[in-house]
Formats: structure tokens, C-alpha cells, sequence
């Protein structure tokens, strides 16, 4: 074989990513053409366009610098233009900025002025008067309109028929022009049906006003789109363009772009938190409101974690910083956001499939009426205008806004609440959840228990505790941190142990004054043939007062039992809450747990779970939440620790604490920003919020197009109404998607 054919099998090229804005879509169709064309191109493993974003998300293998001219010649080909979106974090305005760009004004005002005249006259008919214009004015006041302000269409028209494919424009340019060279021929021929004082009928009217709505219905789109990426331009604004940063002992303010890892900032009241870090000096109360979504504001001292983007209240605070520029927490939901955003739904990628072939059969419906009625009423004038009427109000804008904006909608609110969706499939996938599992500890508690009881088998209680601080020296454990927490306040000399080490789901083992010993659970003892009878009694009662009981064991020669040690953790104030609002929504609960089954039914109950499971290993939480699935119900998992990272992926949705691990971060579809439980109830709330907006909005788009199609084909809709109805189509898609930023969700 081939050695660098080998090596490739054997060393696939890594994946990389680019995104690109796209410039010139108006519709589903042109989302369809986008796409074919950049998978097309050499090196795309998968591209993923969003109308509502106007955003292409492109995957492929190679060197970004290669790819990137092919990926925009591409683009070209097709009819339409791509440039990169800034990304660099430091530059605040092109951040802030990001976003869809408002269209213009002024076309609409202008194309509105133009037009007045040309249906004024039709108000007049009402009354029996004629008010109409003479017919080379109305060509005069028509010709600017079609031709000038309605340019944007033949270019985009004539894009789609090189690319042998249609689109919104191409309706709309076949339609108006169809109306337009039809007053000319009447106007130039003098023909057709008479006015008031036997001026010839033209039809400049439905052509300019045509133009007109269309352009309204695209600024009032454009418009309402703006406010769907909100949440990240608000995102985006949070960052400081400025930093104080402590340099030897002076103050100087520099981009916070350029400050390091490990420099010190200054911080004074009221002002934003330029990076991510550690406090080093000073206390106050900070308000990470926009961040996490936490209303009241949290306090803060010495060693206490602050995020960028959030505001200092009252204090002067000295702050080492952890993470700086893209790498901060603030640019890293900005990330995941905009992510979710461009990401398609399932849902859409059928839309998509339908919209590819919208356009060929509207043309084809188009025809058929214009034959139809030129042939069977002999009246080509009616035909051409039934015709007109077909084309403008088929549409497929209001068809490929549905979901693009209702999941930006949801995502953005879903942000400002401390709810981060990764993608739109979790999104969607989300609503149908009729299972929620919990993790118990650090997600139905506080994660930060305490050594409540300990009492040996042999020898006295300090004894006891000295030894297990010894084996739980240097770990990193919730349990561990509480003993060495326990034998620090009991001023024991505590041993560091040899050799220590985690043994997964059971406990700690340790070599410590010359004798093998171990710290860990029940089950763990069995398995090494400790005899807990002694102390079995205490065990259970401790248990039933839904205490954690780990066991201390000397392993040297015969299994011997040291004692034990029982841990209280504390519920979340919010954890009832959380399980009651699952309830509300009818979605069952299940807690996952490693602690014995006295302790983890003691929280249940305390709680009002609906199912537990016990002594339940991190590799088997996975197969528990398979389990789960099997009678077809979604399954979601909720958990924050690096041994929560499998069944998180095992679930149809993940929610991690980002409390938690950035193992459990990555794992998990949905990230709650701060660690209450209720935030769950309020991720699935929005989600069914969300796909119930997406099922309206395609609703509408195909009521639009099933009732008005057949309407104008049948001589019974106007290409004016038609262009109205048309423009509103659109609109009412997105402000109906636009009501989910209302939503405030039961944890705000």
C-alpha cells in the first residue's frame, strides 16, 4: 500500500470550520442554491445556509486559506456574494454589530411616493369620478419604480437563470414585468378596455405598487429579523473596549484585547469586568444578569470567580485574569449562541427539499393560467394579469422564515434566561422530552457535603479521621474535600498517604503508614470481603436520615473494618421546585445517584421524585438512561461532573450545569448557566414554545400559498392584493416568531 495513503488512513486530515455571510437571499430557494454550491466545491464535508441569519456554516478538510477563495468563487457562481464575518474579539464595534444590517429606507419611501399617484385614481372609481392620470405620466411615474428601485430584481432574477434555478426575485421580475410591458403595448396600441372618457385601462398600477409592497415587506423583514439576533449584539456589547490593568505599581489603561493571562486588573465600581478571573483583592456585589441570567446580584471577595461582561456594584476589586479574548466565558456563549442559530433544524432541511421545487411549479401554475384563461375566455388581457397575480404571491420567503426565526427567537431569550442551546436539533429534540434524569450530587444539591458522623470499628474516632484524611489527602472529591475540612477543624497531624489514588465509582485507595488502606462505599467493601457487621446497625439508621455512608478498610493482610464516615449534603433550595414545574409540564422525573439507597430515597421523597436509582456506577448511568428509552419516551439527563459525560451523550437531549466540568459542558446539548435545577423545567418550556411558533409560522406560509394560489389562478385576487398579501406573509411569519422574546421562564 501506498505509504501516504496509509498514513491517511491512518491520520485522517482534522476537520475545520468556516463561516461565511452570504449576501443576496431572499428566499428558501436561494438557502437550496447556496448550499448545492458550496457542497459542491472540492474539501466540503457538509454546508449549512441560514435565510434568517444569512449565514453559511461551511465544514471541510483542508487549509482554511485554500479553501476560503474556492468557498466564495463558489458562492458567486451561484448568483450571490460571501464575505467572512469579523472575529476578532477585541474589536467591540464589528462585534457589536453582528447581526443582520437594516435595509434601507429610502427605496420604500420613494417607490411609495411614485406609486401614490398611480392608485390614487382607483379611490376615485368608488365615487363613480376619473381621476385617472394620462397614460404616458403613469409610464413616466411606473418606469423608475420597475427599473431603478426595482433593479435588485432582474440582478437577482438573472443570477437564478444562469444557475438554471429559481427564486423569489424571478417571480417577482416575470410578474411585474409581465404587467408593465402590457400598459406599454395597450398605451403604445391605444387598445384594451376604455376608461372614463375613453382613455385606454393599463396596468402600471399593479407593477409599481407590486415593486413597492415587496420592498416594504422586505424592510419590515429585515427590520423585525434585527431583533432576533438581539441577543447576541447585547452579548457582543458587553465587552469593555478599555482594561486597567496593575503593571509593577502602576495603573494603565490598555485595549482589553491585549491583556495577558495572569495580569492583574483594576476594577472600579460600576464599571464592567473586562476578562474572566479570580478576585485577588476587595469585595462587592456584581450583577452577571446578561451572563447567567441570575436577577439578583452575587457576592463577591477574595478567591471568588468573576466573569467578564458582568458589572461591579459597590467595591474596588483586584482581579487576576484566567481567560481573556475569545477564550472568555462571554465570547464563548456568544459562540455557542450564534452557533445554535445558524444551525438548521430537521424540520427545516425538509422545508428546504420542498422550497427547491417551489419555484419550477409556481412558474408551471403561472402558465397553466395564463393558457387557461387566453384560451377558454379568450381574454389574453385577464390572463396575463391572473398570471401576474400567481407569481407575486407564491412567495416562498414566509416558507424559509419560519424556522430560522423562531429558533433565533427562542435561542436569544432562552440566552438571556442562562439557558444555552448548542443547536437547533437539541432544540427541537427538546419539546418532545417526557423523561428528565437527574445526577443528585452538585444538581439536586449543593455538592459540597460535610462529614456529619464518623465512629470506628476499632480504635478512637480521631484515629479514624486521621487515617481517611490520610487517604484523602490531595484529592479533588466533594467527600474528600469534607474530611480534610473535618480534620483541619479537629487539628489532627495528618500523614499524607502514598500511592493514592481513584478507583472509579468505588472510592480511594491509599498506602499509609505502612498499611494498604480504603476509603470507599458499600458495595466496594463487599467486593474486598470486609466483614461491616459491626456497625451495619448505625450504617442504616444513618442511611435513613439520608446520610452518605462510606467505609474505611485495612486491606494489608486480612480485610479488616476501621470505621465509618456518614455525609450530609444540602438540597438546593430550588430542587423541589424544579421537580414540581417538570410535573406541571407532565414531565416525569428520575434521579441517578451512587449513594446508597437509604440516602438517595431520603432525597427523593424529600423532593417528590418519581423514580431513583442507587449505588449506581458512572459507567452504568449511561446504560440506565438507554433504559429509560426504551418505551419511546425522550429522555434527558442533567448532570455536571466528568462521570455524567457518557449518559449525558447517551440521552436524546444533555443539560450540564456549567457549574460543572467542561467535559459535561461539551457533552450536553443545553448548557443552564448557573446551577438551578428550574432552569431544566424553563430549557424544555421554551423549547415546546419555540417548535409551536416554527409549526405556526410554516402553517401560515403554506395557508398563504394553498388559498392564494388558487384565488388569483381564478381571476379572483389582483397582482396588487397579491403583492400585499405577499409582503405580509412574511412579516406575520416573523413578528409571530418575535413574541417568543416575551417569555420569561419560572427561574428569571
Amino acid at each position: 500500500m501506498n505509504t501516504a495513503i496509509h498514513s491517511e488512513m491512518l491520520n485522517p486530515p482534522a476537520e475545520e470550520s468556516l463561516s461565511l455571510d452570504i449576501v443576496g437571499m431572499t428566499c428558501a430557494s436561494c438557502v437550496s442554491r447556496v448550499e448545492k454550491a458550496l457542497n459542491k466545491t472540492p474539501g466540503v464535508v457538509s454546508a449549512e445556509v441560514n435565510l434568517a441569519t444569512e449565514k453559511a456554516e461551511v465544514r471541510f478538510v483542508g487549509e482554511a486559506d485554500e479553501m476560503l477563495p474556492r468557498l466564495v468563487g463558489a458562492v458567486e457562481k451561484a448568483g450571490y456574494a460571501a464575505t467572512v464575518p469579523p472575529t476578532d474579539p477585541g474589536d467591540a464595534a464589528a462585534q457589536a454589530a453582528v447581526g443582520q444590517a437594516l435595509p434601507p429606507w429610502w427605496p420604500v419611501a420613494v417607490a411609495g411616493l411614485l406609486s401614490f399617484p398611480l392608485v390614487f385614481p382607483m379611490l376615485g372609481m368608488a365615487f363613480g369620478a376619473d381621476w385617472a392620470l394620462p397614460g404616458w405620466w403613469q409610464f413616466a411615474l411606473a418606469t423608475p419604480v420597475q427599473f431603478w428601485l426595482g433593479a435588485r430584481f432582474y440582478r437577482s432574477a438573472w443570477s437564478a437563470v444562469k444557475a438554471r434555478a429559481g427564486n423569489m426575485d424571478l417571480l417577482v421580475a416575470l410578474g411585474t414585468s409581465a404587467a408593465y410591458f402590457m400598459s406599454i403595448y395597450l398605451l403604445v396600441r391605444g387598445a384594451g378596455h376604455a376608461g372614463h372618457g375613453g382613455a385606454p385601462h393599463l396596468y402600471f398600477e399593479a407593477s409599481a405598487v407590486v415593486i413597492t409592497l415587496v420592498l416594504l415587506g422586505k424592510w419590515l423583514e429585515g427590520r423585525a429579523k434585527r431583533q432576533t439576533t438581539e441577543a447576541i449584539r447585547a452579548l457582543n456589547a458587553l465587552r469593555p473596549d478599555v482594561a486597567r490593568v496593575r503593571r509593577g505599581s502602576v495603573d494603565m489603561e490598555v485595549p482589553a484585547a491585549q491583556v495577558k493571562l495572569g495580569e492583574m486588573v483594576v476594577v472600579r465600581p460600576g464599571e464592567r469586568i473586562p476578562v474572566d478571573g479570580h478576585v485577588v483583592e476587595g469585595s462587592t456585589h456584581v450583577d452577571e444578569s446578561l451572563i447567567t441570567g441570575e436577577s439578583l446580584p452575587v457576592a463577591k471577595s477574595q478567591g471568588s470567580k468573576v466573569v467578564g461582561g458582568s458589572v461591579n456594584a459597590e467595591g474596588l476589586l483586584l482581579v487576576t485574569a484566567t481567560a481573556v479574548g475569545a477564550e472568555s466565558t462571554l465570547s464563548r456563549i456568544a459562540r455557542m449562541v450564534e452557533s445554535a442559530q445558524a444551525k438548521k433544524a430537521p424540520i427545516q432541511r425538509l422545508v428546504d427539499r420542498v422550497s427547491e421545487v417551489f419555484v419550477p411549479v409556481v412558474i408551471g401554475l403561472a402558465l397553466l393560467t395564463l393558457i387557461g384563461w387566453g384560451v377558454a375566455a379568450r381574454d389574453w388581457e385577464q390572463a396575463i394579469l391572473n398570471a401576474v397575480a400567481v407569481l407575486v404571491i407564491a412567495c416562498p420567503c414566509a416558507l424559509g422564515l419560519a424556522t430560522p426565526t423562531a429558533i433565533m427567537a427562542g435561542t436569544g431569550v432562552a440566552a438571556r434566561r442562562g439557558i444555552l442551546i448548542k443547536d437547533a436539533e437539541a432544540l427541537e429534540i427538546a419539546h418532545e422530552v417526557r423523561v428528565v434524569a437527574f445526577d443528585k450530587t452538585g444538581t439536586l444539591t449543593e455538592g459540597k457535603p460535610r462529614l456529619a458522623a464518623y465512629e470506628p470499628a476499632t480504635g478512637t474516632a480521631d484515629e479514624l479521621l486521621a487515617a481517611a484524611a490520610a487517604v484523602q489527602s490531595g484529592s479533588e472529591h466533594p467527600l474528600g474535600k469534607a474530611v480534610m475540612e473535618a480534620a483541619s477543624q479537629s487539628s489532627l497531624a495528618v500523614v499524607p498517604a502514598r500511592e493514592a489514588r481513584a478507583v472509579a465509582g468505588r472510592g480511594m485507595s491509599a498506602l499509609a503508614q505502612g498499611r494498604e488502606l480504603r476509603l470507599g462505599s458499600s458495595r466496594w467493601m463487599r467486593e474486598l470481603g470486609v466483614d461491616l457487621s459491626p456497625l451495619a446497625a448505625r450504617a442504616a439508621q444513618l442511611e435513613a436520615e439520608g446520610r452518605t455512608v462510606s467505609w474505611l478498610a485495612d486491606t494489608t493482610a486480612a480485610p479488616t473494618l476501621l470505621g465509618l464516615l456518614a455525609f450530609g449534603d444540602v438540597v438546593k433550595p430550588t430542587a423541589r421546585e424544579a421537580i414540581d414545574a417538570l410535573r406541571a409540564i407532565d414531565v416525569k422525573s428520575a434521579m441517578l445517584s451512587g449513594d446508597n439507597r437509604g440516602a438517595a430515597r431520603a432525597v427523593a421523597h424529600e423532593l417528590g421524585i418519581d423514580e431513583v436509582r442507587a449505588e449506581v456506577l458512572p459507567q452504568d448511568k449511561a446504560d440506565i438512561v438507554a433504559e429509560l428509552r426504551k418505551g419511546g419516551a425522550k429522555v434527558a439527563m442533567v448532570g455536571d461532573g466528568i462521570n455524567d459525560a457518557p449518559a449525558l451523550a447517551a440521552a436524546d437531549v444533555g443539560f450540564s450545569m456549567s457549574t460543572g466540568t467542561e467535559v459535561a459542558m461539551h457533552a450536553a446539548g443545553v448548557t443552564l448557566m448557573r446551577g438551578d435545577p428550574r432552569l431544566v423545567a424553563d430549557a424544555i418550556d421554551i423549547s415546546r414554545r419555540t417548535y409551536a411558533k416554527i409549526r405556526q409560522g410554516l402553517f401560515w406560509a403554506f395557508f398563504y400559498n394553498v388559498v392564494g394560489i388558487p384565488l388569483a389562478a381564478f381571476g379572483m385576487l389582483s397582482p396588487m392584493l397579491a403583492g400585499a398579501a405577499m409582503a405580509f406573509s412574511s412579516v406575520s411569519v416573523v413578528t409571530n416568531a418575535l413574541t417568543l422574546r416575551r417569555w420569561k421562564g419560572r427561574a428569571s
